[in-house]
């Protein structure tokens, strides 16, 4: 049985597949959307943290490139111009359904020092004066996550579930599930819709990378669902492009893959 029911606090981590089109600019019909069910889902009392990928995806679209640049500086500039248009269309967006949203910009560093309980107190300031956080790793100073890939969204995700004390993490991206091998390569692939644990056998047939716009790919969200089980949290990954899923969801029936809290 899933309960995910009576999950109050959640947070949605938007990855950047599900919000731009291959070309890297906004797929409006499916953001516009995903705002409308999710400020619904806020409206009905749920306390909404949003994790938005997409800030170097837009940034490289509205530049007309069609892949992620690879030096650093480019990089950094493209995550510089894309967050702020992100920001903005969030902004516009929310507001027609009366939800103010705020903007968190995190690095490794601070997650992991003494700034942590800021973070936690900011988040906690901002849900109770009705707003929706939209968190996203600093792009533009956080050199070692650009370079090394450490701050990939997914894992980011989870860290502010555990930060926030969430109920829930939903991951939102271009898959249905986890599967029991690759459904590109193998059409008879099984979905798995209940993961207990996280076991050598699941962390095998987790692989492949994300979109030419994105960085990580289901290697990245097995990790993800590590930090939020260990924490506590239930993980369910799910496929972002019909955002009405999300009310199914909530009403227990059986969408994506649900990793189990410890």
């Amino acid at each position: 049985m899933r309960n995910i029911s009576d999950k109050k606090r959640i947070v949605i981590k938007l990855g950047t597949s599900t919000l731009a089109h291959k070309t890297g600019k906004l797929n409006i019909r499916r953001m516009t959307n995903l705002v409308r069910v999710i400020a619904d889902l806020h409206n009905s009392g749920r306390e909404i943290i949003l994790v938005s990928s997409g800030a170097v995806g837009l940034g490289a679209g509205k530049l007309g490139m069609k892949e992620k640049p690879k030096d650093t500086p480019t990089k950094q500039a493209i995550a510089a111009i894309g967050q702020c248009e992100l920001m903005h269309i969030y902004d516009d967006m929310f507001e027609k359904y009366s939800v103010t949203v705020a903007q968190i910009l995190l690095t490794k560093t601070i997650i992991e020092n003494e700034r942590r309980k800021n973070v936690e107190n900011t988040i906690e300031r901002l849900i109770s004066l009705g707003c929706i956080p939209i968190v996203n790793e600093n792009d533009t100073v956080a050199i070692d996550e650009l370079e090394l890939e450490i701050g990939e969204n997914d894992s980011l995700a989870a860290i502010v579930a555990n930060i926030s004390n969430a109920d829930l993490l939903v991951i939102l991206s271009d898959i249905d599930s986890l599967f029991s091998e690759d459904p590109h390569s193998n059409p008879n692939a099984e979905p798995i819709p209940v993961v207990e644990e996280i076991t050598e056998y699941i962390e095998q047939i987790a692989g492949g990378a994300g979109s030419k716009l994105g960085t990580g790919g289901m290697a990245t969200k097995i990790n993800a669902a590590k930090i939020a089980t260990e924490a506590g949290i239930d993980m369910v990954i799910m496929n972002g492009r019909n955002p009405e899923l999300l009310y199914d969801l909530f009403e227990n029936k059986t969408i994506g893959t649900i990793f189990k809290a410890k």
